[in-house]
C-alpha cells in the first residue's frame, strides 16, 4: 500500500479522529460512573451481550468499544489509542483510520463471542436436555462445572444457595417434585449464563492499531514498561503470542477477553492486506 497517498498535509500530535475517540470514551466513562450512583447500569445497556441473550441489542457492537470497566482500563486503552493511533492517522488520514478502528473493534467482538459460543453450546444443550429429563446426578454435574466460574453473574452464588436449600427441603418429602422444581430453576441458570457475558472496552481496536503500527513503522522502538526497548514488529509478534497462550489457558476468573484481542489483530491484518490487494489492482489497470 502506498501510505503516502493517505498522508494529510501536516503532522498533528492529536489528529481529529483520535481526539474525538478520546473525548467520546471519556464522556461514556464519566456517564457510567455518574449514572451508576443513581442506579442506572450503563454497562448493561451499552456493553456487548452474547447474541442469544435477552439483553443483546445490535447497537452494542459499536457502543461496547466506548465503554470501560475501570479508570485504569480506560486510561491504558486511551493512552494506546493516542500513542499508536495518532501516528497511524497522520499516515492514513481520518476516514481510513476510523474505518480501520471500527472494523477491528467489530472483528474483536465476533472473535470473542465465537469462542464463547463454542464453549457455551454444549452446556446450553445439556441444560435444555435436563429440563426434559432431570436427574440428581446431572444437576450436581452442571452446578459444579467450571462454566459458571467463567460465565456467570455475581448473583449466581446467592441464587444457587437459595435454590439448594429449597431443593433439599422438597427432596426430603418428594424427590420427583424436587426434580421438577430443579427443571424450572435450570431455565433461570440458562438465562443467567446467557446474560452474564458482557464485553466492554476498546482493547480489540487497540490491538488492531498495534498491528498497523508494527506494519507501518516496523523498526520503531517501543519501550515495555517505559524501560525495555523492542522493535515494533517484534513487540506485535510477542504480544500476539502471549494473548494466544493466555486465551488457550483460559484460567477461571480471568476476565480479560484474550481472543477479542487476537480478533482485533487478525481483523487488522485482513483489512490491511485487503487494502494492499485493492491498491495493486487499481494500478494494474
Amino acid at each position: 500500500m502506498n501510505y503516502q497517498e493517505y498522508r494529510p498535509n501536516r503532522f498533528s500530535i492529536l489528529p481529529e479522529v483520535v481526539k474525538n475517540i478520546l473525548i467520546i470514551n471519556g464522556i461514556f466513562y464519566f456517564a457510567t460512573v455518574v449514572l451508576e450512583q443513581r442506579g442506572i447500569d450503563l454497562t448493561d445497556l451499552l456493553g456487548l451481550h452474547y447474541f442469544t441473550s435477552e439483553k443483546f441489542r445490535i447497537w452494542q457492537f459499536i457502543t461496547y468499544m466506548f465503554m470501560h470497566g475501570s479508570f485504569y482500563h480506560i486510561f491504558f486503552n486511551m493512552f494506546a489509542v493516542w500513542m499508536f493511533g495518532a501516528a497511524i492517522e497522520n499516515v492514513w488520514g481520518g476516514k481510513r483510520f476510523l474505518i480501520f478502528y471500527l472494523l477491528t473493534g467489530l472483528g474483536a467482538a465476533v472473535a470473542h463471542y465465537g469462542i464463547v459460543a463454542y464453549e457455551l453450546h454444549p452446556w446450553i444443550s445439556m441444560m435444555d436436555d435436563y429440563t426434559i429429563a432431570p436427574t440428581l446426578e446431572q444437576l450436581q454435574f452442571i452446578q459444579e462445572s467450571d462454566i459458571f466460574s467463567m460465565y456467570s453473574s455475581r448473583d449466581l452464588i446467592q441464587h444457587n444457595s437459595e435454590f439448594t436449600a429449597e431443593f433439599n427441603t422438597i427432596y426430603m418429602t418428594s424427590p420427583e417434585q424436587a426434580l421438577r422444581y430443579s427443571a424450572d430453576y435450570m431455565e433461570i441458570l440458562k438465562t443467567d449464563l446467557l446474560n452474564a457475558p458482557v464485553v466492554v472496552g476498546a482493547s480489540g481496536a487497540v490491538f488492531g492499531l498495534l498491528l498497523a503500527y508494527g506494519m507501518i513503522f516496523p523498526d520503531s522502538i517501543i519501550y515495555i514498561y517505559f524501560a525495555l526497548p523492542i522493535k515494533a514488529k517484534y513487540f506485535v509478534i510477542l504480544y500476539g503470542a502471549i494473548e494466544l497462550f493466555t486465551g488457550i489457558a483460559n484460567q477461571p476468573g480471568d476476565n480479560v477477553s484474550h481472543f477479542a484481542h487476537l480478533g482485533g489483530l487478525l481483523t487488522g491484518l485482513i483489512v490491511i492486506y485487503y487494502w494492499k490487494y485493492k491498491q495493486r489492482n487499481r494500478y494494474r489497470y
